[in-house]
């Protein structure tokens, strides 16, 4: 179930007027709610993308590692190794 929170925020100067040229009748949303979720979605994207960027990374950096540098390790201890 999802949950609904109210926030208040003060913007002022630019910001305020850069906010109110993407809303209304010639900006692209409808009103500063739908702008400001929009915002935060497009930012929640940018964080996954780049968490999942960087385990991307680390599996390639692994792949590339020449055979003899692996380990054989058991499911504790790379638990173990992962608790430090």
């Amino acid at each position: 179930m999802s949950r609904t929170t109210t926030m208040t925020v003060r913007v002022s100067g630019a910001l305020s007027e850069f906010i109110a040229t993407n809303v209304g009748e010639d900006g692209a949303y409808e009103n500063v709610s739908e702008y400001i979720r929009d915002l935060i979605r497009r930012d929640k994207e940018r964080v996954e993308r780049e968490a999942f960027d960087r385990l991307k990374a680390e599996l390639n950096r692994a792949f590339a590692a020449p055979e003899d540098s692996y380990k054989s390790l058991t499911a504790a201890e790379v638990i173990a190794r992962n608790r430090t």
